[in-house]
């Protein structure tokens, strides 16, 4: 056994004097990244949803969503009383929404000495007119036969509208029930056509519905009505395919990416992805399963990605340094407040990352002097069990959609990687993302986005605020900057050059943008914060939903030292995505 000792030990020096030469030549770079590449990049997930080419067209009116005839109520067919009568009050009987003083207030202009057989009418027409004017317009007033009134008392009895039933036909693969339960949380007693309306026009934009209309029809009593809903299925299966240069140089930044997805697997509206990526240095593969759990849109999702990766880049590749990460997590989100115009989640998450890093394949790499910013332990392995905590909303309006959201982030103590000092498995963050669209003019967009993040402590790489690269600070190279702490803001305008096709699907922008970031670290031998800007000009192609690429040319404003021959190309950025199901 001495002798592979040796062969270890020599080897992890040569290692240190390759790494401690690298660190001393590079030092203008190691301001703004760490001079060991890494095989693991910290993931970049698309919380808030992509800017849409179009600003999405508004909902079709009420009248178009839902048919509602007014319901017949009994009516006397004569009077049972004297042609005039003495009137003091009415009480009305069977009303649950309005209070007796309001109902009052409305019969009192039909009380008298002298009130007609007509006036009786009148009153009863003005309650049912009040239900109608409210939205209850299945529900209204008569005026019982056979009532002595000579006390001065006209008794109303109120029939308040109910659903006896929901109908549901044209769909295929989509079960009844999912419709019928969303509806349903609009059709509660006595019967709202607003709330109905509002329900019908959340139903309308899901996703997995391109088209419904309904009717309200008679049912076997007065006061009963049967919604009937047809619906129009959308397309559920979707395969992308997708190439792009958004990854680091370390693993090869041409990324090829395939991902098949069913937003609708066994019919109640759960929905399976399974994505591969591949660069010349890394291959990754994703999973992640999400099935409602109520009426209200709330979720539960699992997870799990694998990445195995190794550093292509020069003169590092020599070392054969290679990594492997493991993501699982498990999220439960619940809208609070839902309506077509805006959104209110809340949600839960717990995630389990695992990452190992090893040179020449074999040999762990140790936490020492010239790694201290990893977090890994003495065998180049990572642990982190995660808490996430994070809210979300959403507001649409006719030409402009604002998304925000807020994640507080917990590293708990629970089969982590704990070290002498951080940065280690245990850690506070605070995550923040804004994003902006507004319609300028027909196919004129303004995008305006910010991200943020601060920490308590050093964080691991894969904890860590990314900047440069195609969704970053365009004109640097991918997450040239990892950092504890950092702010991120883009300005972005599409302007429509032409539209193509028969349909006028084909879109072509011209996209010049401006971003800027800064980030900081939290260990105390770091440098001040680091400022990265960049303006530059794109070009988006999008046609109809089968197509979209995009090439933007990012001008660095800020002066880095190259850390490869490479760093020029990185300032052209592509990404094209197919779709072709």
């Amino acid at each position: 056994m001495a002798p592979k000792c040796c062969f270890i030990s020599l080897r992890f020096l040569l290692f240190k004097l390759f790494f401690g030469l690298s660190g001393w030549c590079l030092l203008p770079l190691s301001t703004y990244a760490q001079t060991t590449p890494s095989p693991l990049e910290p993931p970049q997930p698309d919380l808030l949803p992509k800017p849409p080419s179009e600003i999405p067209k508004q909902l079709p009116p009420a009248e178009d969503l839902l048919k509602a005839p007014p319901q017949p109520i009994p009516q006397p067919s004569s009077p049972d009383s004297p042609d005039v009568i003495t009137v003091r009050k009415y009480r009305v009987l069977g009303s649950t929404v309005f209070t007796e003083a309001e109902l009052d207030e409305i019969t009192k202009n039909f009380t008298g000495t002298a009130v007609t057989f007509s006036q009786l009418l009148a009153a009863r027409s003005a309650i049912t007119q009040h239900y109608i004017d409210k939205g209850y317009i299945t529900s209204g007033a008569y005026l019982p036969a056979n009532q002595e009134v000579g006390n001065g008392i006209v008794t109303l009895q109120v029939i308040e509208g109910k659903l006896q039933a929901i109908e549901i036909s044209g769909n295929t693969h989509l079960k009844s029930s999912y419709v019928r339960d969303r509806l349903q949380r609009g059709a509660d007693p006595p019967l709202n056509v607003n709330e109905l309306l509002e329900a019908m026009r959340l139903l309308q934009i899901d996703p997995l519905i391109a088209n419904l209309a309904a009717e309200l029809t008679a049912g076997s009593e007065p006061g009963l009505s049967i919604l009937q809903v047809e619906v129009e299925e959308a397309p559920t299966f979707d395969v992308q395919l997708a190439l792009d240069n958004q990854r680091s140089g370390s693993i090869g930044s041409i990324q090829r990416q395939i991902v098949a997805s069913e937003a609708n697997l066994f019919g109640f509206g759960d929905a399976i992805q399974l994505g591969y990526a591949n660069t010349d240095g890394s291959n990754e593969v994703s999973f992640n399963y999400t099935f409602p759990v109520n009426a209200r849109n709330g979720t539960i999702s699992t997870g799990f990605t694998q990445v195995w990766s190794r550093v292509i880049e020069e003169p590092f590749d020599i070392l054969n340094i290679e990594g492997t990460s493991r993501d699982l997590s498990l999220t439960f989100r619940q809208p609070v407040i839902q309506t077509p115009e805006k959104e209110l989640a809340l949600g839960i998450a717990l995630g389990r990352q695992e990452s190992e890093t090893f040179l020449g394949g074999r040999f762990g790499i140790p936490r020492g002097p010239l790694d201290n910013l990893s977090g890994s332990d003495n065998e180049g392995r990572t642990e982190i069990t995660q808490l996430r905590l994070f809210q979300e909303w959403t507001k649409r309006g006719n030409d402009s959609v604002l998304a925000l959201r807020s994640e507080l982030g917990i590293g708990l103590d629970a089969l982590a990687t704990r070290n002498p000092t951080p940065p280690d498995g245990l850690f506070w963050l605070w995550r923040g993302q804004a994003q902006w669209v507004k319609q300028l003019a027909p196919n004129t967009l303004l995008l305006l986005r910010s991200n943020v993040q601060f920490a308590d402590r050093a964080l691991v790489p894969l904890q860590q605020f990314g900047l440069g690269g195609l969704n970053s600070i365009r004109g640097y190279p991918q997450n040239l900057l990892l950092v504890d702490n950092g702010l991120f803001g883009s300005a972005e305008l599409r302007v429509p050059l032409a539209r193509f096709g028969n349909n006028q699907e084909g879109l072509l922008q011209l996209t010049p943008f401006f971003d800027v970031g800064q980030g900081w670290n939290n260990a105390k031998n770091q440098d001040d914060a680091k400022t990265l800007a960049a303006v530059g000009l794109g070009v988006r192609w999008q046609w109809s939903d089968t197509l979209s690429a995009h090439l933007d040319w990012g001008i660095p404003l800020t002066s880095v030292e190259p850390r490869s021959s490479g760093f020029d190309n990185s300032q052209l950025f592509f990404s094209i995505v197919v779709s072709p199901f």
